[in-house]
């Protein structure tokens, strides 16, 4: 059985494939970014990354493996002395993919392949477990609950201090600020009128 054993064919026999994949990882190697269409940057991305990994052992093999599927000796070359040293810190991913649209003659999809650049983070998928909305509104609810003080913290805040005054709280008025029955009076000499 064949199972799991597809790989990107390009509708072309072993030995034209393996030419056109070391053709196109020299040219990845030495621009750094190639117009192709978008099958052959999928066919070119492991092997490319493979290269890559070759290049990280830094071993005389391994140069020697590189150069017998490369068939380049200038790009492994670059490959061993730059692009190893670029991506020393770095666990594969070395390249990456954008979709440009389709070509006017025969509507063939096409895209950019390129190196990532060494100090690249790039970004993190988050990850939801799956289920419904619910989980996810869940997720968001518990994160709101976190933010909220806990009511530990608001029983100290109320508490009075050494002194018997108790503390004033953070937000609203506290029994001490709400109006007394006395007013002010309106002329503003801070005399006050007692309730009759």
């Amino acid at each position: 059985m064949r199972h799991l054993k597809h790989r990107n064919q390009l509708g072309v026999k072993k030995e034209h494939r393996v030419a056109l994949t070391a053709n196109l990882a020299s040219a990845l190697i030495r621009e750094g970014r190639i117009t192709t269409t978008l099958k052959k940057a999928k066919a070119l991305r492991p092997f490319a990354e493979k290269m890559v990994t070759l290049a990280k052992k830094g071993t005389l093999h391994h140069r020697r493996l590189a150069i017998s599927r490369i068939r380049d000796r200038d790009a492994v070359q670059i490959l061993f002395n730059e692009k190893a040293q670029d991506f020393s810190n770095r666990n594969g991913g070395y390249t990456r993919i954008y979709k440009l649209g389709t070509r006017v003659g025969d509507a063939a999809e096409m895209a950019i392949i390129e190196w990532v650049a060494p100090d690249d983070e790039g970004y993190r998928k988050t990850r939801r477990k799956s289920g419904s909305k619910k989980a996810a509104s869940t997720a968001t609810t518990a994160a709101a609950a976190e933010e909220e003080t806990p009511p530990a913290q608001e029983e100290e805040a109320k508490a009075p201090d050494d002194s018997g005054e108790s503390v004033k709280e953070p937000s609203g008025e506290s029994a001490e600020e709400a109006p007394s029955s006395e007013e002010e009076d309106s002329s503003g000499t801070g005399e006050k009128k007692s309730a009759e």
